[in-house]
């Protein structure tokens, strides 16, 4: 589809392929022949490209398809992680990618039966759209593998190599549009899904696409491109944002135009045209870029991305498929940067509230009081974040007839809760994972227990039977209803726990504001909530 609408390259031929289980495993796929590993009952597949790689001329392009290749390709590896920025200062999410290229669109497979027609779930890494690769231990498929669903991690390009746009990126494009690569490299990694899955003992028909933060973003996209029409069935978005996103040739919602501010990095690297922007070592460049300040976003182009986000579904255009969606109760436990400081004392903070909601104070005050200005300056933040997105989507879904499924990540455990960290970003992974033991170095660890492993156990067969049949079920775990008129949702704590009715009053607060910002055409709807809030 990329290279229909973009004028870019033949699509890979279709071919007869056979799946052979062995020991090692090979299959042969209309893009080649695999060899790969047996892992107990499951075979993987690693670092299989899905396209050409984007390097020299092919940088800040549209993906290519990759090369057929003769013989046995091994995949027991995986591919290198995507350039990404120097790491400066370590974290709970830190961890070691080994190499990184340019050269890194690829793939990773876990299947339960080559010669089977199981569901496949598709998973897209966070980051920001800036870090993060398919090959964190936290993403190992085998454990959801074992439940009967074919697993696909993917890279995508990051940073300004993966969505720079520039006017004379512009002109080259038979479209006229420029950013936007490291989303048609996932547009493209699907495209070679559907064509080759059914080789690994994957159903083309029934494709989830699942991520969480920038890969939650990545799924709104993914919802709301019609490049990826037709390419999936189901949609998992954990952690998303549905914030406003950069224009291509205007600056609105508090934005510059993303063409300008490409030409503004090219002018502070002293890159006179695209012979000399494509010439610059991709590492420093990432960095040097970074240092700048660019901001990593898609943008608004009328092909790729043809509307704001809130637009798309707001008009009925997004995929109609159904949606589990959530956020975690401590978000922003563990992304403090995200939070505005803290005024001086309770008369500051309600005064502030009171300059920027104007008519929603009231409202405000009620929901984030200033009796706790720290729980409430983090509540706030995740909500207008998180929450809203995560609730946003399934009331758009299920408006469209489609039903969509809530959650609330709530669990602790003593690791986390003694060091401020009770249920944080990103924190449900090792749980819908299954790989409560694979966690990063500096990850508050999870107790080896029975407990632990049986919020895992349940958690690991809602997401599965889910990307199944679009129904999230746990045998011997309480019924999960859609969302519905009556709100219903899903906590997980100790155990889960049925709900209706998430955070009385969140969503219609958020989305008001969200509304006057549109309204006023100057203002994002991004992480400048609360105390940083413009006046609405």
């Amino acid at each position: 589809m990329i290279a229909k609408l973009l004028g870019v390259g033949a699509a890979l031929a279709l071919s007869v392929g056979a799946a052979a289980a062995a020991s090692p495993p090979v299959v042969t796929a209309p893009a080649g022949a695999v060899r790969g590993a047996a892992e107990g009952e499951i075979a993987s597949f690693k670092g299989i490209p899905y396209a050409a790689p984007p390097v020299g001329e092919r940088r800040w392009r549209p993906p290519a398809p990759a090369a057929h290749w003769e013989g046995v390709r091994d995949a027991t590896r995986f591919g290198a992680a995507c350039v990404q920025p120097t790491p400066h200062v370590q974290s709970i999410y830190s961890a070691d990618l080994g190499r990184t290229s340019e050269d890194c669109l690829t793939l990773n497979v876990w299947t339960p039966d080559v010669a089977g027609k199981a569901p496949v779930m598709v998973w897209i890494h966070g980051g920001a759209l800036v870090t993060g690769s398919s090959k964190e231990t936290l993403y190992d498929g085998a454990r959801l593998a074992r439940e009967g669903v074919v697993v696909v991690s993917i890279n995508y390009r990051l940073g300004v190599l993966g969505w720079l746009s520039h006017p004379d990126l512009s002109a080259e494009s038979p479209a006229n549009i420029s950013g936007n690569y490291g989303l048609m490299d996932q547009v493209a990694a699907l495209e070679w899904i559907k064509r080759n899955i059914a080789s690994f003992g994957g159903d083309p028909d029934r494709v989830a696409i699942a991520g969480e933060s920038a890969g939650g973003l990545s799924v709104l996209y993914l919802m709301s491109s019609p490049l990826a029409r037709g390419l999936f069935d189901r949609a998992i978005a954990q952690s998303a944002y549905m914030i406003s996103t950069p224009e291509l040739k205007q600056a609105r919602h508090g934005a510059p135009a993303a063409e300008a501010a490409g030409a503004a990095l090219a002018r502070m690297l002293q890159a006179p045209s695209l012979r000399v922007l494509r010439g610059l070592d991709a590492q420093d460049l990432t960095d040097r870029a970074a240092q700048s300040g660019f901001a990593t976003f898609g943008v608004i182009d009328g092909v790729v991305l043809p509307r704001q986000i809130v637009e798309v579904f707001d008009r009925g255009e997004q995929a109609p498929v159904p949606v589990l969606a959530g956020f975690n109760s401590g978000e922003i436990r563990s992304l403090r940067m995200l939070a505005p400081p803290a005024p001086g004392d309770a008369a500051g903070y309600e005064r502030s509230i009171r300059e920027r909601y104007g008519d929603l104070a009231d409202e405000f005050l009620r929901l984030y009081p200033s009796s706790d200005m720290d729980e409430s300056i983090l509540a706030a933040s995740r909500d207008a974040l998180y929450g809203w997105t995560s609730e946003r989507l399934v009331r758009s879904q299920t408006a469209a007839g489609r039903p969509s499924y809530l959650y609330l990540f709530d669990h602790g455990y003593p690791a986390a809760d003694t060091v401020g960290l009770h249920a944080f970003h990103a924190s449900e992974l090792p749980y819908m994972f299954g790989n409560l033991q694979r966690t990063p170095p500096r990850w508050p660890a999870i107790p080896d227990t029975a407990e632990e492993a049986g919020l895992s156990d349940a958690m690991v067969a809602y997401w599965t039977s889910f990307v199944r049949d679009g129904r999230p079920q746990a045998v011997g775990s309480p019924a999960w209803s859609p969302y519905g008129d009556d709100g219903a949702f899903m906590a997980f704590r100790a155990s889960p726990a049925p709900g209706v009715d998430l955070f009385p009053g969140m969503f219609p607060l958020h989305e008001a504001a969200v509304q006057r910002r549109r309204a006023a055409g100057d203002q994002p709807w991004n992480w400048n909530t609360g105390l940083a809030s413009p006046r609405l």
